[in-house]
């Protein structure tokens, strides 16, 4: 994991003094956010639904906002949507956290013999544990590049939300399964391999960017 946080760490140090490149960062950001967030309402049950799960989805919500009123810092009229043309990467942002969600679903169904609402149940606790541990980790480097080259931009409070959620998904994985560890360790196996993905597509095109601006 080294690898690709010092990786995206020099990515970072690329993109965040371009206002250009900066603004398809957040957006980036903003459309995963919402995706997350659009996933964690799907999955809410009509009736069965704890405040939890109520809490995460209005969180999630709510980061994308925050990254998306981010951009104004940086230009008022830039990425006023999610179109491709204003996103980084805009396959592989996009196809992130859904690729995550069908191998989650995959392995509890062909593997582990769910089905039905435990599949649904079981992919969002581990497909948001996978997710939570890599934004602590993200979001940090994030930071980091952000206080270095003395921006407007922060995202500290979105960091100590995405701590609490950690902490309220690992409560709910020992309760769903005694081997929950096992299944968290396979989900974030996953995640890595899908992160490094995008951190390569990422970083192919802003260094594309920067010979064109050279």
């Amino acid at each position: 994991m080294s690898n690709s946080t010092d990786q995206l760490r020099d990515i970072l140090n690329i993109i965040v003094p371009s206002a250009e490149l900066h603004s398809k960062w957040l957006n980036s950001l903003s459309m995963m956010e919402n995706t997350g967030a659009r996933k964690i309402s799907k999955y809410e049950h009509p009736v069965f639904t704890d405040i939890i799960v109520l809490k995460h989805a209005a969180e999630e919500a709510r980061h994308a906002y925050y990254l998306k009123k981010q951009i104004g810092k940086l230009d008022a009229a830039a990425c006023p949507d999610y179109s491709f043309k204003y996103l980084l990467a805009p396959i592989s942002s996009y196809q992130y956290l859904h690729r995550l969600d069908v191998a989650a679903c995959r392995y509890l169904g062909e593997e582990l013999g769910l089905s039905g609402r435990d599949v649904d149940h079981g992919a969002y606790l581990l497909v948001t544990y996978a997710i939570e541990v890599r934004a602590d980790s993200l979001y940090g480097v994030y930071q980091d590049v952000l206080t270095a080259h003395n921006q407007k931009v922060n995202v500290k409070s979105i960091i100590l939300e995405e701590e609490g959620h950690l902490e309220e998904m690992t409560k709910m994985l020992i309760n769903f399964r005694p081997d929950w560890q096992v299944l968290a360790h396979r989900m974030c196996t996953v995640e890595t391999e899908l992160f490094n993905e995008w951190v390569a597509a990422v970083g192919k095109e802003v260094k594309q960017h920067k010979n064109v601006i050279a």
